[in-house]
């Protein structure tokens, strides 16, 4: 299973080794996705793209020409979030972002031919850290696995859900701001 040199042995980072196989569920999910999101990023690096664009361009690939809310909802990110990744991939040439004739209120997010190019060359590098991330185990552990993790997702939507009809909900990002400076002012007494 470990075939790597030991030269390359010393390089992986130690904090892996202090994960706890019986620590909770949720951290080593956590752990797991922190790992395939860093051997992703290594690699789209190369390619002169941010790991942050790479929902907004597997989504464009799929369909070119959505509204840039279509865009958000469909990345399940933030407003600002998007707005930022979107600007920075337009300045890097990999999309345009257009009114259409007759309604000048929605903008319709493009891929310019350099961002449809990065098809042939990223999703070769997202399928990589796939195999890497699989090495070792088995198809039924695979098929397990993923049984797992679709089980878990929904589970946590439903729970999402019902949450809301319990009165719990998500704060936005301006609702933590707004405690985190009533608390700092508490703490220094301003209050």
């Amino acid at each position: 299973m470990n075939d790597m040199t030991p030269e390359a042995q010393s390089k992986v980072p130690v904090h892996w080794q202090d994960i706890n196989p019986n620590d909770r569920l949720a951290h080593l999910i956590r752990h797991a996705a922190r790992s395939l999101v860093r051997g992703l990023q290594m690699r789209l690096a190369q390619h002169n793209v941010l790991f942050g664009h790479w929902a907004f361009l597997r989504i464009l690939w799929e369909e070119d020409g959505l509204t840039q809310q279509e865009l958000n909802q469909r990345a399940g990110l933030t407003e600002p979030t998007t707005y930022s990744a979107l600007r920075a991939m337009e300045s890097l040439g990999y999309i345009d972002r257009k009114h259409l004739p007759g309604n000048r209120k929605n903008l319709y997010i493009f891929l310019t031919d350099a961002g449809r190019d990065l098809q042939d060359k990223l999703v070769p590098l997202a399928k990589e850290v796939n195999m890497v991330s699989m090495r070792g185990l088995s198809d039924d552990e695979i098929r397990a696995c993923r049984k797992v993790l679709l089980t878990i997702a929904s589970n946590m939507s439903h729970d999402e859900a019902s949450s809301e009809l319990a009165g719990r909900r998500l704060p936005s990002t301006r609702e933590l701001s707004s405690w985190i400076k009533e608390a700092e002012l508490l703490r220094t007494g301003e209050i």
